[in-house]
């Protein structure tokens, strides 16, 4: 029975040959042009009708994966039905979680080490698309700034050119320089020293590499909303900063926006050997955001109330950085450390020449529509409800539109 069944199908398929044809012809992914296949193999070609049980063509390996801005890349690129590979040196359990970002079958993890290249091969050579997110805040024993964004990201670079990578992607910071402007440290930012050597040795070993050059991000458990709403960022009732942060302007941006923007560079060709501006869509005066930080946390309100100073009449605060470092050298308390301290006060210069995220169809999101959410944990247990409105809503912090470039 089996076999009459195979013969008549058979027979269809060969009288209905040249519709069959012609429906192949015009049965694209989702509305993308005819184009070119790079490869006869079908486990490679695009499938089903998009979303994340469908497959599009991209196999990206994502550095970083198991940091703060890994989780957000991960899951939108798993949305439109990417192959990833993850790696990881840590523990597995820190990766697992990401597991879900993807169908059955599209999320693989493989073990690595940044100076191991036999691993990073490993992890590249089935990837049409990589993108490195690998960075550190502060130095470390084992790790210090050259070695994970000069000297690691090198390794990358080259090693993709090597196998034969399509589309790298590289994660800087904006203000990166190779002499930065020394404001509490003599020497400067090495943090941003650092990046700047990074993005000319990605340049180097692979030209036509993707950079982004991020603001400060703000997220859930980020190092910029949680910076300023630790307790230990406080000298008490009152918040120390450098020329009270009148002379600071900031331009943060929202994970999400960041991670859209990098998806999106990765399905677009013509992206490649570009250099965008991650930023958000206002500035802002450091002062500003962190009296609405405050603000919105109701710590104004509450039994010590809120004060903001002058941090150089008060050389206690850079005692306790400096403490915090000397007794916290693998994980500062509350991320309190000389160079985040430094990089505090370093105003976000934005260039025309350069595109932003908005040039990459991200539609940006606004400080005031997001902070609150972000912030609502550390008001959870005050004294009042939120919802029965028993205090006005904190007025928004003003701002200067984006459009005004440095």
């Amino acid at each position: 029975m089996s076999a009459l069944v195979l013969l008549n199908s058979a027979q269809i398929a060969r009288q209905n040959a040249g519709s069959l044809g012609v429906i192949c012809t015009k049965a694209y992914y989702s509305t993308d042009a005819p184009r070119a296949l790079r490869t006869t193999n079908l486990a490679a070609m695009k499938r089903g009708t998009g979303g994340r049980s469908s497959f599009n063509g991209i196999v990206a390996t994502v550095f970083g994966c198991t940091g703060f801005m890994g989780r957000y890349v991960c899951n939108k690129l798993g949305k439109i039905g990417t192959q990833m590979i993850l790696p990881y040196r840590a523990d597995h359990y820190e990766a697992i979680r990401l597991k879900t970002t993807g169908d059955l079958g599209q999320v693989l993890f493989q073990f690595f080490n940044l100076e191991d290249e036999e691993s990073i091969r490993k992890a590249i050579r089935h990837s049409n698309v990589v993108i490195n997110l690998i960075g550190r805040d502060w130095e470390t024993n084992n790790f210090n700034f050259t070695d994970v964004h000069v000297n690691g990201a090198r390794r990358i670079a080259r090693l993709c050119r090597e196998m034969g990578v399509e589309r790298l992607i590289h994660v800087s910071a904006l203000n990166a320089s190779a002499n930065p402007e020394p404001l509490i440290l003599k020497e400067g930012s090495k943090f941003l020293k650092s990046k700047h050597f990074g993005e000319i040795a990605v340049r180097e070993e692979f030209p036509d590499a993707t950079i982004f050059r991020p603001a400060d991000i703000y997220g859930q458990e980020d190092r910029f909303l949680r910076y300023y709403a630790h307790v230990w960022r406080r000298q008490l009732r009152g918040m120390p900063l450098w020329y009270k942060g009148e002379k600071t302007i900031k331009q943060p941006v929202f994970c999400s926006d960041l991670a859209q923007g990098i998806v999106n560079a990765a399905k677009d060709p013509d992206t490649a050997g570009k250099v965008y501006q991650a930023v958000g869509p206002r500035r802002y005066q450091l002062s500003e955001l962190v009296d609405w930080f405050h603000r919105v946390m109701r710590k104004d309100y509450d039994i010590w109330g809120y004060i903001r100073y002058d941090m150089r009449w008060d050389p206690t605060f850079m005692l306790k950085v400096r403490l915090t470092e000397a007794f916290c050298p693998s994980f500062k308390v509350g991320d309190l450390h000389t160079e985040r301290v430094e990089r505090e006060y370093v105003t976000d210069v934005v260039l025309p020449s350069i595109p932003t995220l908005e040039d990459l169809g991200v539609t940006l999101t606004k400080m005031e529509d997001q902070i609150p959410w972000e912030l609502r944990p550390y008001r959870a247990a005050q004294y009042y409800d939120a919802e029965l409105d028993e205090f006005e809503k904190p007025a928004p912090p003003k701002y200067m539109e984006a459009t005004g470039r440095i």
